[in-house]
This record gives C-alpha cells, structure tokens and sequence, in this order.
C-alpha cells in the first residue's frame, strides 16, 4: 500500500491496457505505426485508458469522502442512493428535454443526486439504530425504491433501452470526443484534496467539530456536492461502477487510517488500479469480444464486501 509499488503498478496496468483488443498492435509497433493503428491508439485506446483512470480515482475518492462524513465504512454512492437518484435525473432530462445536450443532462442528474443524497442524509438523522451493517442496507432499500420509479417510468414512455446503457458501466463505448466531460472531475478532485482535513475533523461528528470552530454543515454540504456531481458525470460518460466507492476506501483505510489528507493518493492509485485490473480481465476472457466493466467490477467488488461484512468487528 505504499505510493512506490502502487505508481509503477499503475503504469504497467495502463501499458497493457494499450495494447489489448481486437485490433493487433504491439510496442513494437511504437516505432513504426500504420495511419490504421494511429487511428486506433488515439481514437479508442488512449481516451478509453485515461476514461478508466479518471472514473476510477474519481469513484473512489467520492467513496472516501461519504464514508467519512457519514462516519460509516459501507456507505457509498452504491448504497446511499446517489447512483439510483443520478439515474432518476437522467431519465427526466430525456423525457423533459429530449434534445438535451450533455452538459444539461449532467446538470439535471446532479440534481437529483444531490437531492437523494440529502434524503439519505436525512433518513440517516432520524435513525436511532445505527449498526454498522444496517444503515447501508437502508441506503440499499432506497436506492432501489428510487430505481424501481425510474423504470417504471422507463417503461411508461418506451425508453427503457435507452436507460440501459446506464445500468451497467461499459468502456467499449469511449471514442474520442465522447468521454471528456471526465475532465470535469479532475477540479472537483482538487478541491476535495483542499478540503480534505475539513472532512477528516466532520467526520468525528457535528458537536466536536463546532467545537474546534468548524461549519459543519458547510462542510458536509459541499462534500454532499462533491459526491452529486463526480457521480452525474461518470454514470452520464461510462455507466454505474458498482462497489468502487465502497470496497477501495475499506481497503486503503484499514492499511493507512482515517486521516482523508493521508489517505486520498492511495485511494486515488488503487481505484484506477482496481478499475484496470478488472477492465484487462473483462476484455481477455472471452478474448476477441469484452465483459463490461460493470459486471467484473461488481462480482469482484461484491465478493470483496461480503467478506467486509463478515469482518465487519475487525474492520468497521
């Protein structure tokens, strides 16, 4: 868990990332490029590549940052309703403007997200019982009361193909010019590193943090933001990333401890890492066609969590 095994690693995944696929190209192939294998490399091989990274550190950084202000290690995006609520949004900009241009459909879906977040954060205040394992399987219940009105209405207006294609998070898609509103989330990053001890001292609770002069509900609100907008725009460019948010943040923590400060670089490499990893194992498999990335990262990422829970005693 050290920056100096997890940069090189980094690198290595995102080498091999550029020369998977169906079209055959080698490093050899460097030196010496077709006007074909050019196209290829900076057409679909390297925005794919910097997609992946940039969804992956934002995924999990976003993860970090609602696990520390809710103070619960299985709280995230997934379990809170933030991905559902984005998805909600997205559905109501193409049935409220259905010529709506990215931008707009990113807008109104951090809406909704925004808004589901502050529900669950409200539910999250009137809970009296808040075990561990039972306030992310309220986030769950809601999150998937919030899905099931979306494809309801899917349904209703004949659009449920469409909301597909943000179910499951898929990188086959990314061309260039199609994956750089991604871009927007490198500021929004920056920001939550300058924030980052703000998030720590929210994150041992409203009264404690008042005391040492903090707003708290300042704090909490824009990392609620943070959180809303880094979702809308990754679930709008590749899809739902299940699980990222939750198990890489448990994983970093358990090694390196609560300070967000500490802790934001490695969550960062070993999202992008994670999110590699399971995008080279998805796409040689079944080797020329891919599995999404959705679907290795959420068996991966699911069977991770179960064992969370299981050690929940030892590790929550």
């Amino acid at each position: 868990m050290k920056t100096r095994y997890l940069v090189p690693f980094l690198i290595l995944l995102s080498l091999i990332s550029l020369f998977i696929g169906v079209k055959d190209i080698s490093p050899l192939d460097l030196f010496n490029l077709s006007e074909d294998k050019t196209q290829v490399l900076w057409i679909s091989r390297i925005p794919r590549l910097v997609s992946i990274v940039i969804a992956g550190v934002s995924m999990s950084v976003i993860g970090l940052i609602m696990q520390q202000l809710t103070r619960n290690k299985f709280v995230s995006p997934t379990t809170a309703g933030t991905m559902d609520s984005a998805r909600f949004g997205i559905l109501i900009a193409m049935l409220l403007f259905t010529s709506s241009t990215p931008i707009q459909k990113i807008t109104v879906a951090f809406i909704f997200a925004l808004l589901g977040t502050f529900v669950f954060m409200k539910i999250l205040d009137r809970i009296k019982f808040k075990d561990t394992i039972f306030i992310p399987l309220v986030g769950l219940m809601y999150g998937n009361v919030v899905g099931s009105i979306t494809t309801f209405f899917a349904y209703k207006y004949d659009l449920i193909q469409n909301m597909s294609s943000w179910l499951q998070g898929d990188f086959s898609m990314i061309l260039k010019g199609r994956y750089e509103l991604l871009y927007i989330s490198i500021p929004l990053l920056v920001i939550s590193y300058l924030y980052a001890d703000r998030f720590t001292v929210a994150g041992m609770g409203e009264e404690f943090s008042v005391n040492l002069g903090l707003n708290y509900k300042l704090v909490v609100n824009i990392g609620l933001v943070l959180v809303a907008l880094v979702s809308s725009i990754v679930i709008l460019t590749v899809g739902t990333i299940p699980f990222l948010g939750l198990i890489i943040p448990n994983i970093v923590t358990l090694y390196q401890g609560d300070n967000l400060k500490k802790t934001l670089s490695h969550t960062a490499l070993l999202g992008a890492i994670f999110v590699l990893f399971c995008d080279i194992l998805g796409r040689i498999i079944i080797y020329p066609y891919e599995i999404p990335i959705g679907l290795t990262v959420g068996v991966i990422g699911s069977g991770i969590f179960i064992f969370l829970l299981m050690k929940r005693k030892a590790y929550a």
